[in-house]
């Protein structure tokens, strides 16, 4: 039974009336001063400890009645459940054997929604008193922060929104005591117009809830219709107060079914660096309790749409950047690169398959003669047509200018093969048309096979491409198979072998020396660092190419042998750059796959730095993409493991195929190094140009280093220079050179 009155008219106890009397005639006079201050008192007796005295402020605050509360429990009436059992022992406690009383808890206020109040016994006297304050604030402020972490914790480095908003719309609702959370996502639908439909959505356990969550399921909305399309549209967060009483909230029958009274609808967006305002999606909440504006979603919308808006834009800037590079911008087909990398790939599951490498008869007259725009729709036209041709599991290429080529998948057999080639020649043949002008063509196509004809990417280009120039030399619009010549390739493999007995001999006889390129800054004026590049020059003076002898060793455990030695000769130049005023420079020592897979790698590396007295720091490694993704979870480990020692490690040939983008962000790598192919491009290929620059945008968000290498021309270094390239490498700048030169030139007079 609860009793109350008038503040100064506090109801008389039976037991204790001095002390207690005069304690409540005290807190009326004190009500207006707790307002001020920001507190309110209750009190109660040991001789009556279910009784429980409010001061206006303390009732105010719990949302009851001031004054005596015969039970306990009518105070607490509006408390959480969840935190009612730990709030009831700890006033039990505080009553009976005067224990300290110190407790948070969360209250949803008939007016203000989910309030957090904490309760605090102050000084012991014969009647127990205690604080009720009110903070919400501090529980904002905590909550944003927490709310930050858990956002960004959710959003940065996922790929998808699905399973980070699930969990976004389970954070608010539980927290801020929400009973249903949806994310409504804009998207064109089959007809390209712009729908909202819900795609992610939570509530709690209230079978109540089933049917609004059906209809929302398939309930589709237009910009500007229902509460969702005109907080879309309007860019307004919307109260739904009364949702009985609201005929635009289309789920309005579902809602009342389910028990839902308000709710609150807020825009996810956000602006481009272009200026443009993008609107992803809304967010919605709703709840049982009829909830004023003072609840504590709108104070963290901001913080959460904001968020969320940032993840969106992010993931449509890194679809940008995958699609800048797989996909070839003019025909929408797999780039070089990327077409590489499905070859590779198709190599590595070693079943059988066969390509197709096709080139257009007769393009570059079209081109002189109607312009690059005429060739243009020709070569996008015939794109068109290859996909149509394609079968499931097939990969189409854009390898050059007009050149193309087709991963047929490993299940189709030769009259499958036979029956795309000759598609091929008719999609080549039938007439092209621009500006009403027929234009008549034809293509050449060489097929190989994988085992037969060669056993990774390059070999099935070349010999594809060889059998190519057998059609155009047959006399074009054919298609031949590569036939290889035995005897070429006996005399090949022997060759090959020979080249393999001289290497160990040139290890023993020391003819075997380093050169070194510098690697600038991006102004190109000052040395950043050294790239150490094996030369091999034999006892006659013969200089042998390293792209012959690297190869050779590679397909042996002679290259890991190179490597050590490549390793201990650049420590033991290191103190004679230093020497020669160099300073702590730092070198880069390529890596191959046999030698950085060894379990036994960096216990082998710090033995060789340890002897010769050099710091891990003055050595980064350089490995390619296909080395760290050829068994990528192995790879992190030992580049973590380096890393702890001290050592910088340096992603070679980036963007040259395999997983680099989604994989990035798990390996611990201090630079990238842009292949030289995209340089070559620059500035006047489009798709080199976007690559480079998505790359070094990538590289700053992601604070890793990025190297350009390959730089021959000024107008390459003028591009770099304009997009901020932080390090640049190249021969317009520095060829390799003996340690001689580089002390010479690069020395103390620096």
């Amino acid at each position: 039974m609860q009793e109350s009155s008038a503040a100064g008219q506090w109801p008389q106890l039976n037991s204790d009336p001095g002390e207690w009397q005069r304690t409540i005639m005290q807190s009326c006079l004190l009500d207006e001063a707790q307002q001020i201050a920001g507190y309110g008192r209750c009190w109660t007796s040991s001789s009556r400890p279910g009784n429980l005295v409010l001061s206006l402020v303390a009732a105010e605050y719990l949302g009851v009645a001031p004054g005596l509360h015969a039970d306990c429990g009518s105070c607490l009436a509006h408390v959480v459940a969840d935190d009612l059992g730990r709030l009831s022992r700890a006033l039990h406690d505080w009553a009976t054997v005067g224990a300290a009383l110190d407790c948070q808890f969360r209250l949803n206020h008939p007016q203000q929604g989910t309030r957090w109040l904490r309760l605090q016994s102050l000084r012991a006297t014969s009647i127990a008193c205690a604080m009720v304050t009110d903070v919400t604030d501090a529980r904002h402020a905590a909550l944003r922060e927490k709310f930050n972490f858990a956002l960004t914790r959710h959003l940065v480095g996922s790929h998808t929104l699905d399973h980070a908003l699930g969990k976004i719309l389970q954070l608010v609702c539980e927290d801020l005591g929400w009973e249903w959370g949806a994310y409504w996502s804009c998207d064109p639908d089959g007809a390209g117009e712009s729908v909202l439909s819900c795609q992610h959505a939570w509530h709690r356990g209230d079978q109540r809830l089933a049917p609004f969550k059906n209809k929302s399921d398939v309930l589709q909305m237009a910009p500007g219709e229902g509460l969702i399309g005109r907080v879309w549209q309007s860019g307004q967060a919307r109260w739904v107060a009364g949702i009985d009483r609201n005929p635009d909230f289309l789920r309005r029958a579902w809602a009342i079914d389910s028990g839902l009274q308000s709710g609150y609808i807020f825009p996810v967006t956000y602006v481009s660096s272009e200026g443009v305002l993008h609107s992803p999606g809304v967010l919605e909440f709703f709840s049982t309790l009829p909830r004023q504006r003072e609840a504590q979603l709108p104070e963290l919308a901001a913080s959460i749409g904001a968020l969320i808006a940032q993840a969106v834009q992010r993931m449509a800037q890194q679809e940008c950047i995958r699609r800048l590079a797989l996909v070839d911008d003019m025909t929408g087909l797999e780039n070089r690169i990327h077409f590489h990398g499905l070859l590779d790939a198709a190599c590595r599951d070693h079943a059988a398959f066969a390509v197709l490498y096709i080139d257009l008869d007769h393009f570059k007259p079209i081109n002189d003669a109607f312009g690059h725009d005429a060739g243009n729709i020709v070569l996008i036209e015939f794109a068109r047509r290859l996909q149509a041709l394609a079968l499931p599991g097939c990969a189409i290429g854009r390898i050059g200018g007009d050149e193309f080529a087709i991963l047929l998948a490993p299940e189709l057999g030769s009259d499958q093969i036979d029956a795309m080639a000759a598609g091929v020649l008719r999609a080549a043949s039938t007439a092209f048309f621009y500006m009403g002008i027929e234009l008549s063509l034809s293509a050449s196509v060489g097929i190989s096979r994988f085992p037969e004809h060669g056993c990774c990417t390059a070999q099935l280009l070349q010999t594809s491409d060889s059998a190519m120039y057998q059609s155009k030399q047959g006399g074009r619009n054919l298609v031949s198979e590569f036939s290889g010549d035995g005897q070429q390739q006996q005399v090949q493999m022997v060759g090959q072998l020979a080249l393999l007995s001289q290497l160990h001999h040139a290890l023993l006889d020391q003819e075997f020396f380093l050169e070194y390129q510098p690697i600038f800054d991006g102004l190109g004026e000052r040395v950043m660092a050294l790239e150490a590049l094996i030369r091999w020059r034999k006892s006659d003076g013969e200089i042998v190419a390293p792209d012959r002898f690297i190869s050779i060793a590679e397909q042996s455990r002679m290259i890991v042998h190179l490597d050590r030695w490549v390793l201990e000769q650049v420590c033991r130049d290191l103190p004679l750059m230093q020497g020669a005023g160099m300073g702590q420079v730092q070198v880069h020592v390529n890596m191959s796959a046999p030698e950085f897979l060894d379990d036994a790698l960096a216990q082998g590396m710090m033995e060789v730095l340890d002897a010769a007295g050099i710091s891990p720091r003055q050595i980064c490694i350089e490995l390619t993409e296909g080395v760290v993704m050829d068994q990528i979870e192995k790879s992190i480990l030992i580049m973590q493991q380096l890393q702890s020692l001290g050592f910088d490690i340096s992603l070679d040939d980036f963007g040259m195929g395999y997983s680099s983008l989604s994989m990035l962000k798990k390996l611990p790598v201090s630079s990238i190094k842009i292949d030289r192919l995209f340089i070559a491009g620059l500035p006047h290929q489009r798709d080199e140009c976007a690559i480079v620059r998505a790359i070094l945008e990538l590289g700053r968000h992601m604070k890793i280093g990025v190297i350009a290498e390959g730089i021959e021309n000024d107008a390459q270094l003028g591009f770099l220079r304009q997009f901020g390239c932080p390090r640049i490498q190249g021969y317009l700048l520095g060829r390799p050179m003996p340690l001689s030169a580089l002390i010479a030139r690069h020395g103390r007079s620096e």
